[in-house]
């Protein structure tokens, strides 16, 4: 599908007037002879939600369309939904402990674990067809969070749009990641809210039943800052 197609359902979430006939033959065209292998890259979908580090009482569900660099790095496109006509909100890169523990003491702070994330079954990866059988998906699923909750992630977003910003305004936002389910009062109603919105109607209670032997990787002592700072400078 290209360009335009996706262009057709315009948001009013966004400043702007709608996609124009000239702009939308421009872009069909364009479609039909650039090559887009950097966005072909990616090879999963998953869906968490990001808190702001600045201010944990806010929080974003946040769509990651993911693809690896190599083995030790994962770049991600992170989008407010997993429409077509999706704003982009930032970006998330994963690395692995190897890297992780080459970084100073200042930048491990800025990355957070995916050990609650994964266990809880908040973290899932949504099925693009109900067709497919649970127990495949859940075996695909699976294999996917043992190679996830070992992970560090960082992630920046670019629009707030939890407030409701049209445009991406303001300087970016270091986002970070739950540790613990009392740091999220609402999480059952949210993901129970959200998983009735997404294809197959996942289960995230389920998904942690599934998850329970997937062994839980300590976590280095200076990522998840954010639950942490107030705790040091004590």
């Amino acid at each position: 599908m290209d360009c335009a197609t996706h262009s057709k359902e315009n948001t009013t979430d966004v400043a702007g007037e709608p996609r124009s006939t000239k702009s939308t033959v421009l872009e069909t065209g364009a479609s039909l002879v650039q090559d887009f292998s950097p966005v072909k890259n990616i090879c999963a979908h998953l869906n968490a939600f990001h808190i702001y580090a600045s201010d944990p009482t806010r929080y974003v569900e946040t769509n990651h369309y993911c693809g690896h660099l190599n083995e030790d790095v994962r770049q991600c496109i992170l989008y407010d939904s997993p429409l077509p006509n999706a704003r982009i909100i930032g970006i998330e890169y994963m690395i692995t402990p190897k890297l992780y523990a080459t970084l100073d003491s200042d930048e491990r702070k800025l990355w957070h674990s995916h050990v609650f994330e994964v266990k809880s079954g908040m973290l899932i990866m949504p099925q693009s067809s109900p067709l497919v059988p649970q127990a495949v998906w859940d075996k695909a699923e699976k294999a996917e969070m043992e190679e996830v909750v070992k992970l560090y992630g960082k992630v920046y977003h670019l629009w707030q749009v939890d407030r409701g910003d049209k445009l991406p305004l303001g300087e970016p936002q270091l986002m970070t990641s739950f540790t613990a389910k009392e740091q999220f009062p609402e999480m059952e109603e949210k993901c129970d809210d959200r998983d009735k919105r997404l294809v197959g109607r996942p289960d995230w209670r389920r998904r942690a039943e599934v998850r329970a032997d997937i062994p839980e990787p300590a976590v280095e002592r200076d990522a998840d800052w954010t639950w942490k700072k107030d705790q040091n400078d004590s």
